[in-house]
């Protein structure tokens, strides 16, 4: 298939503005604004209403496990190999078929996204970075959402942690709800990420107070009273 026939098919099915949209922000200019967000390991999670998922085998990524990815995430194998030898620690999530349907990354030191944002997230003592949390279309909605991140927290406590940051795309709006729903806390701060044509990047940091997130929270349910006789 050609490349205006790939255009044509992609308009049809997302429509010319998104389209155009993304074009824009591949080629041309984008701005992402990345919330910094925070949560102790300690605390538990509200309980949510989010449907099962079968039975998959955890596994702690490695370089010569990362193959697994190739189904489902094809295009990652080598970015998962080269996290796994930089010391990073991820868990992967594999079907019946030894398919790795899910995965999401921690890192206990200062890590650089050179694979994605292409900038440099610093790390506290006692903090881990979480990133690269992803699974494939038939698990969105389901409890291994939050599994995946428990599961994770679980392992960089052991490993000596006690608080959990992350960025979170202000454009991504179920991943801003996920966050919530986990009960992250914003720290008040934006990484502005700006890239030009493709090619030049430019960063900075800028502080708020308040919250940016309040208008993606549910409200709050009325408490239900009893009518007096």
């Amino acid at each position: 298939m050609n490349v205006l026939q790939k255009l044509r098919d992609r308009i049809q099915k997302k429509g010319l503005r998104t389209v155009l949209k993304k074009l824009c922000r591949r080629y041309v200019f984008f701005h992402s604004q990345l919330i910094w967000m925070e949560r102790d390991l300690v605390s538990p999670v509200r309980p949510c209403k989010l449907k099962p998922y079968p039975l998959l085998r955890r596994e702690v990524i490695t370089t010569s496990n990362a193959d697994a990815f190739a189904t489902h995430f094809g295009d990652r194998v080598e970015t998962m190999r080269e996290l796994a030898a930089e010391g990073h620690t991820g868990l992967m999530y594999l079907d019946d078929k030894g398919n790795t349907v899910a995965f999401i990354w921690g890192s206990q030191r200062d890590y650089f996204d050179r694979h994605f944002y292409g900038c440099w997230f610093p790390v506290k003592p006692g903090e881990f970075f979480e990133f690269g949390g992803e699974m494939i279309r038939a698990y969105w909605g389901s409890q291994l959402s939050v599994d995946v991140q428990l599961d994770l927290w679980k392992t960089m406590a052991d490993k000596g942690s006690d608080k959990v940051v992350d960025v979170c795309d202000l454009e991504n709006i179920p991943a801003v709800k996920l966050h919530l729903r986990m009960d992250y806390q914003e720290r008040g701060q934006i990484t502005h990420v700006y890239c030009l044509f493709g090619r030049w990047r430019f960063f900075r940091d800028t502080f708020y107070s308040g919250s940016l997130l309040d208008p993606f929270r549910k409200p709050a349910q009325p408490s239900a009273t009893t009518a007096a006789a």
